[in-house]
């Protein structure tokens, strides 16, 4: 059985999140997806909308997702990739590079984005709409 992993936030999933994990798993039999605690992204300088336990049941309800863990640091990713026998490890285009070490461990691949949206996006989108009501009032 190949196993393939990513990593990320999953904070207001969209089809962009979608779309990765969908061709994530096209690269292999299982996929696990390695969601950052709230924690982790306070030090990565990330706000979420939704707690993780929130993110983890999103992730965990969509059909190429296999198994959801945490991701508690940037250091752990060696350890899951030993621990759970990885075959590829997977993230998105715009982390070109940033992962390349991993090669010595899994085979690593960097998939392109949907460019016309991210969570970054939303949030954005969603603050002009706020601003935008507040004049208007």
């Amino acid at each position: 059985m190949k196993k393939v992993i990513t990593y990320g936030t999953y904070d207001l999933l969209h089809y962009g999140h979608i779309n990765l994990l969908k061709r994530a798993k096209s690269l292999g039999d299982y996929l696990i997806v390695a969601i950052s605690t709230n924690e982790f992204n306070e030090i990565k300088g990330k706000k979420c909308y939704f707690s993780f336990e929130e993110r983890k049941q999103l992730v965990e309800s969509i059909r190429y997702v296999d198994l959801v863990i945490r991701e508690d640091s940037w250091e752990q990713k060696i350890d899951d990739i030993k621990e759970f026998k990885i075959d590829t490890f997977v993230m998105g285009d715009d982390w070109k590079g940033k992962f390349d070490y991993l090669k010595d461990y899994c085979q690593v691949v960097y998939l392109p984005r949907t460019p016309e949206i991210s969570t970054t996006k939303i949030k954005e989108d969603l603050n002009i709409v706020e601003y935008n009501n507040q004049i208007q009032r």
